[in-house]
């Protein structure tokens, strides 16, 4: 039976959560305390239950909470070494834990259970950081507030905080909770309703005294020329710049990434304050944690060409890492973790648009959301006063803290498709879905690309949100929705980096019955469809300079000879070639390119499901539900081919264990002699 401490704190924790004008994904924590009985001598002890290390407020479960016996947390404060030695306290936690399960204790831990309230919240609301990091925010949290909210100069999350806001609640009981300078708010209460209360007034008192106070352009006057463009043109010159962004931010390591037009990101953009105001970075720690101290910024006008744009990316990202190297080289010390990566995780392109960049979608969609809040923070400073974050040596003790370089330890190992975006056609059935299940599955974000829109996106729906797979109409003939679909995974994911040229359908019938729309039909779809896909797909990948991989299913028909087959095999053969051609042109960028030959898959195909099963029974004289076990006993191996073993290939091909594999046929067929390679 849940404790009625923590069903209060959960239903608080995820109503505040649940709007981001209190929080952002992941920011902030949240506690109750409650007295319950200990299970070894069955008296009552006293506990806090407060949000763990790395959870979500908004989606917190009773296994989010970490679970500490009071009196040994407060405890202690008896052994604490000093400031200089305080993150030796986040282990000492541990020993104040209570029960089994639960989350890691957070640094903010000691907030929580060293305020003199049974409740507490500590939030990053973009209009109490506003206030935290103007330059007269400790003036203007007396002026606001009166005496109901308390000035916490900066200090780096940990022990000593805590200690310091106890302290000041202390000596000041009719306070309700405090800014923290550079950071966000606490706030507290008797009871979790009152506490809710609190938080949500610091909130929209601060938003409500910028709305009535501040100047109404902050950000200075528009630049002339740097307006955002007409949606279509921007999100057409972002899907340009894409590729060519994301192989930059990849210097070090791949990045996935994902786009941003927001209005607030847009106006800043074009505002003559915004390139100092960039340049001074964010400042809440979970802010800057996941943009880096500051990002990449394009000077250059929105009508600015795509090859003038790219050709000064190139010289502010060299630029951007030399910076970056020295921001570590004049704060490292022995004790520091190695440099993380130079590249920067937020572009800037104004007229256009946010790039965000991580590890994995979800986190680049949330450094992109954070650089957003980071916007809004700086529009409340500086409407109010001057916008100053904390000092750079502050940023880089919290962005190379050894407790923070423990948390990237923790990480899960990633899977072997990690950072790679993968767009399959025809893949909202049979093979196709079976491939762009198998790659998700092991790690790639995959945009399902058929001719059905809602069955495409429903395959994505049915592999995972939007952060792991995109469904988008394709027909495959036709350059336009071509070139749509490539447009929509780079803007989608960041760029592209393999490519499975799946879509396809067969007509069975003998060559005096062929007719030209049929042979036109087949060719079209599977010929054509395959080049118009793999061409753009190439630009993609030679802007990247990523290197990838593209993938044809193409047939044991197209080196086997069987009657009744003209227009399918003929353009089956097609795409085989088509392999090596690509695969001896590619190469120099890197991209390898590598067929499959199924036969026979029966089970789960839309191919053969559309009248190809049943037109090929006729031609060998079986019932259409025995065709699958007839394509069985002809093989080597009498084994029936599904559409899984088709994507194994699929995944092997594309892994790093055949790197050095291009131009190569796999035979997925279980032994069909005919069609050995030769």
């Amino acid at each position: 039976m849940t404790h009625p401490a923590v069903e209060a704190l959960i239903a608080r924790s995820r109503r505040l959560g649940a709007d981001p004008a209190n929080t952002n994904y992941a920011g902030g924590n949240t506690s109750a305390q409650g007295t319950a009985k200990d299970p070894v001598t069955g008296s009552d002890v006293e506990l806090l239950w407060v949000k763990g290390s790395g959870g979500d407020l908004g989606t917190l479960t009773e296994d989010g909470l970490a679970v500490l016996r009071l009196d040994r947390l407060r405890a202690l404060q008896d052994v604490y070494p000093g400031v200089e030695r305080e993150d030796e306290m986040v282990a000492a936690f541990d020993y104040a834990l209570h029960g089994k399960g639960g989350a890691a204790p957070s640094i903010d831990t000691a907030m929580h259970g060293l305020v003199d309230a049974a409740h507490v919240d500590h939030l990053h609301p973009d209009s109490g950081i506003a206030i935290a990091t103007a330059a007269d925010g400790e003036e203007l949290t007396r002026t606001i507030f009166g005496d109901r909210v308390l000035w916490v100069p900066w200090r780096r999350p940990g022990f000593q905080l805590g200690l310091d806001i106890a302290a000041l609640q202390k000596a000041n009981p009719q306070a309700v909770g405090c800014i923290l300078g550079g950071h966000g708010i606490t706030a507290w209460g008797a009871t979790s309703e009152e506490c809710e209360e609190n938080s949500r007034w610091i909130v929209e008192t601060a938003a409500g005294h910028i709305e009535a106070h501040g100047r109404p352009d902050p950000f200075g006057p528009g630049i002339p020329g740097y307006a955002a463009l007409p949606e279509a043109g921007r999100r057409a010159k972002a899907a340009a710049l894409a590729p060519v962004i994301r192989g930059l931010a990849s210097t070090d390591r791949p990045q996935l990434g994902h786009f941003s037009d927001a209005p607030e990101v847009l106006d800043f953009l074009a505002r003559a304050e915004h390139p100092r105001l960039a340049a001074l970075g964010t400042s809440c720690p979970d802010h800057f944690l996941r943009t880096k101290v500051k990002p990449l910024v394009l000077d250059l006008p929105a009508d600015a060409g795509i090859e003038e744009s790219i050709a000064r990316l190139r010289e502010l990202h060299a630029a951007y890492r030399e910076d970056y190297a020295a921001y570590y080289a004049r704060h490292a010390d022995e004790s520091s973790p190695a440099m993380r990566g130079a590249d920067p995780a937020i572009v800037l392109v104004p007229g256009v648009g946010m790039f965000s960049y991580g590890p994995d979608q979800q986190t680049a969609r949330v450094a992109g959301e954070f650089y957003l809040n980071a916007v809004n923070v700086m529009r409340g400073a500086e409407a109010l006063s001057t916008y100053a974050p904390i000092d750079e040596a502050e940023k880089f003790r919290i962005e190379y803290w050894s407790l923070e370089e423990a948390k990237l330890a923790r990480r899960p190992r990633p899977k072997p498709l990690a950072t790679r975006i993968a767009l399959v056609t025809g893949a909202a059935s049979g093979i196709g879905k079976s491939i762009a299940e198998r790659l998700a599955a092991e790690g790639a974000c995959v945009v399902i690309a058929d001719l059905d829109l809602e069955k495409a996106r429903a395959v994505a729906a049915g592999i995972g949100g939007p952060d792991t797979a995109v469904g988008v109409r394709a027909d495959v003939t036709s350059e336009e929705d071509v070139e749509a679909a490539v447009d929509a995974a780079v803007l989608a994911f960041g760029g592209l980096d393999l490519v499975v040229n799946n879509a396809g359908l067969s007509l069975s019938k003998p060559l005096l019955e062929t007719t030209v729309r049929d042979w036109d039909l087949q060719h079209n779809v599977m010929a054509k469809g395959s080049f118009l896909v793999s061409r753009a797909a190439a630009r993609v990948l030679i802007a990247q300079g990523m290197g990838g991989d593209i993938v044809y299913i193409s047939s044991k028909n197209s080196v086997f000879a069987g009657p009744h087959n003209i227009a399918y095999s003929a353009t089956k053969a097609d795409q085989a070639h088509q392999v090596r051609l690509l695969a001896a042109e590619l190469g120099e960028h890197g991209v390898k390119v590598n067929g499959i030959n199924p036969d026979g898959v029966v089970r789960g195909s839309g191919i053969f499901a559309g009248g190809w099963g049943a037109q090929r029974a006729a031609v060998y004289g079986v019932e259409e539900e025995s065709l699958g076990a007839f394509y069985a006993q002809r093989t080597l191996l009498k084994r029936e081919v599904l559409p899984e073993h088709v994507a194994n290939a699929v995944f092997a091909l594309c892994s790093a264990d055949l790197s050095h594999t291009t131009g190569l046929h796999v035979p997925v067929d279980a032994g069909v002699a005919a069609a050995f390679l030769r």
